[in-house]
């Protein structure tokens, strides 16, 4: 199993360039089980999920032809679902990745049928699929639970309803954004998810013929129509990478230029670093950020959904207030087990104590280097983001949870003067 090795104490300089979002692209790869044409789509990640969700895709049929996109950071990929051979997601696919639910939807709606593994991923919260499933059988979708899967038919196709989420969910406003495209008459969506993820899936759907209004507010109006055709779409820049990175220059006191990085995606997470005494600024092309001269300020952080700060990045700002000036409270609203990363900044000296939905964070002068484990995504980024801090040698075990969401993670971070080697064993 894949270790990363980190030598601490560099100050990050240079520019790094932001690959798509993975979180936009796995959506757009499932839309395309609502056409029979072909779905181009460009600036795709090559990240462990997306090849996860393009093997579930093969599974059910959907021809997949990718080339070597515009440049290192990203891919393109040409899906055409024209000759479906099977409706079902199986466990051995689906157990991967929870975006692998986001079948479900385009399947009921196009096809009438769809069987789904009921999904895995990491281990960060019980994220239940019940929002996803109650809301389509307001559509008309007839749905049970059998053995671990989910049986969802529409036998006489879906109708449009006034969907009411009684809680925000990305993945279920997804999958009802999908299914609402094919169903007859008028869908209303109210308190849809508003994440840069949901919209750029809302264009997408539009560049295919649907028929949206709303984008970006969290009452989307979906028009039915009979059939969608192909299209191009490039998808958005991954805005947890690029924040990510934000935090890696100020958490090593550097200076990064982020290239292909939207400034008004993370603006929850550059409001805290500018608190927090980091400078963060739009340029051409991208963000510019530089850690302070004096220590890191701390600064209190709740999670919340979009344009809330984002629960993707909970990890990664803890190990930045590990070395901030003074203590910070950091609280989780989104899922119910993601401090799993905390035993682990605590074993490199961090002063973190865990009190039910938050996390009390009493800076420390400085990390040591240790080994530690990766426990999720974005907890193996947070580690990481400690190693580049800390003094002498940090090695992460279990980095193929980085692989998930991170492409060439170690050569850029080279690029900008780290000293950071991955170790096959």
């Amino acid at each position: 199993m894949d270790r990363i090795r980190i030598e601490g104490g560099r100050a990050l300089k240079g520019t790094i360039r932001v690959g798509g979002a993975k979180n936009a692209a796995l959506p757009l790869m499932a839309a395309s089980l609502l056409t029979d044409e072909t779905l181009a789509l460009a600036n795709v990640p090559r990240a462990g999920d997306i090849a996860t969700m393009a093997g579930l895709l093969g599974e059910l049929g959907v021809r997949i032809d990718g080339d070597a996109g515009a440049g290192p950071d990203c891919g393109s990929l040409r899906l055409g679902a024209g000759a479906l051979t099977a409706t079902t997601a199986p466990y051995d696919l689906v157990r991967k990745m929870r975006a692998s639910v986001l079948v479900l939807g385009p399947l009921l709606a196009r096809h009438g049928h769809a069987r789904v593994s009921l999904p895995g991923g990491c281990a960060i919260g019980t994220r239940p699929v019940d929002l996803h499933l109650e809301a389509l059988a307001q559509l008309g979708a007839e749905i049970e639970l059998d053995e671990g899967y989910i049986e969802a038919r529409a036998p006489n196709g879906l109708k449009g309803a006034h969907v009411v989420f009684p809680v925000a969910t990305v993945g279920g406003t997804e999958n009802l954004l999908m299914a609402a495209v094919l169903a007859k008459g008028e869908t209303v969506l109210a308190n849809a998810a508003r994440e840069p993820e949901v919209s750029d899936l809302a264009r997408c759907l539009c560049a295919m013929g649907a028929l949206i209004d709303g984008i970006g507010t969290d009452t989307l109006r979906i028009q039915g129509a009979d059939r969608l055709h192909g299209a191009r779409h490039a998808v958005i820049a991954d805005r947890i990478e690029t924040a990510s990175y934000a935090v890696a220059a100020a958490i090593t006191g550097g200076e990064l230029a982020i290239e292909g990085a939207a400034l008004e995606h993370i603006e929850a997470v550059a409001d805290v670093l500018a608190k927090a005494g980091v400078r963060v600024t739009a340029s051409e092309g991208g963000i510019a950020v530089a850690g302070g001269d004096n220590r890191l300020r701390g600064v209190d952080v709740m999670t919340e959904p979009f344009p809330g700060f984002p629960t993707d990045m909970q990890a990664q700002i803890m190990a930045l207030m590990a070395l901030a000036d003074g203590a910070s409270m950091i609280t989780e609203t989104i899922f119910e087990n993601r401090f799993m990363h905390v035993p682990e900044l605590n074993r490199m000296g961090a002063n973190i104590n865990v009190h039910g939905a938050s996390a009390i964070v009493r800076g420390v002068p400085g990390l040591s280097g240790a080994q530690v484990m990766a426990t999720d995504l974005r907890a193996s980024f947070s580690l990481v983001l400690a190693g580049l801090a800390a003094e002498g040698e940090t090695v992460v075990n279990r980095v193929y949870h980085l692989d998930r969401g991170y492409e060439r993670l170690e050569e850029k971070l080279t690029g900008c003067g780290a000293v950071i080697e991955r170790i096959r064993d």
